[in-house]
């Protein structure tokens, strides 16, 4: 087991971090002091005070309740990105390792995929289907797809070299029972790591395509929206963009430090250092 001494403080405290962003995400509703939609042209850019604690938006509207719910909806693309991400990849990937046949013409796909630019993807998919949630996590989910087919086969074609797959084989047991018996759980550990850099990325790329508007519709509160709405008022109220993207450099280092730990921690070769 790693300890705080071996790992650093740094990932103890970016857990706690990203914690108190997830608990405030989460309990928005009850912890939001003013309604995050609603609009009051007599309170527009108005400076933080004790009816507005981070000031108001150019519409009025209250930031901090804006911004802890857009949070809520940052990192629900962020999870459900890297949920989706995580298990098209990891089918696929198991299948390209596994079949030698499959092998060639699956990678072919991703390398394809992998040389187009992600955000020029994402760009593309969301003028096709429309800004929405949906559209983001799918534009999103699809350039990390290959990523996480490589390191998935990477790890299949060490495995299936193993004495335990071998014989497996030679005693003739299914397909679909080495796959997922004796295959799949040699991709966990990397799956945790890779899972937690998704997440982060997917967050990052939401932020960015509502910063560029082509992201989610601006009616629906997230980070990157709100940064969107504040450049034109940078200026007069810069807190508008200063603080959502406070929380979002919070949330996506406090992510990857996590994510550092953990693949020092599942790291074999990590592990016979420490000892």
């Amino acid at each position: 087991m790693v300890s705080p001494a071996q790992t650093g403080l740094a990932p103890f405290i970016a857990a706690i971090m990203l914690l108190a962003v997830i608990l405030l995400t989460i309990f928005s509703p009850q912890i939001a002091t003013h309604d995050p939609l609603a609009m009051d042209p007599l309170m527009r850019l108005k400076p933080p005070s004790e009816a507005h604690l981070l000031g108001t938006d150019g519409y009025g509207r209250d930031l901090f309740s804006r911004m802890i719910l857009g949070g809520r909806i940052s990192l629900l693309i962020g999870i459900c990105a890297a949920v989706v991400a995580l298990g098209l990849g990891v089918l696929i990937g198991l299948v390209a390792g596994y079949f030698r046949l499959a092998d060639a013409i699956i990678m072919r796909a991703m390398d394809a995929l992998m040389a187009m630019p992600s955000i020029l993807i994402a760009i593309g998919l969301v003028a096709l289907n429309g800004p929405s949630i949906g559209s983001v996590i799918m534009a999103i989910t699809i350039p990390e797809v290959p990523r996480v087919v490589r390191l998935v086969r990477s790890v299949v074609l060490t495995a299936r070299e193993e004495p335990y797959v071998e014989a497996a084989m030679a005693l003739g047991s299914s397909t679909p029972k080495i796959l997922f018996q004796h295959l799949l759980p040699n991709t966990m550990a990397p799956m945790i790591v890779q899972g937690t850099y998704i997440i982060a990325s997917a967050i990052l790329t939401e932020a960015l395509l509502s910063f560029l508007g082509a992201g989610i519709s601006t009616e629906i509160p997230t980070w990157g929206n709100i940064m969107a709405e504040g450049r034109q008022y940078f200026r007069i109220n810069p807190g508008i963009i200063l603080w959502p993207g406070l929380l979002l450099t919070i949330c996506v280092l406090s992510i990857n430090l996590i994510g550092d730990a953990a693949r020092d921690a599942l790291d074999p070769r990590m592990k016979k250092r420490q000892a």
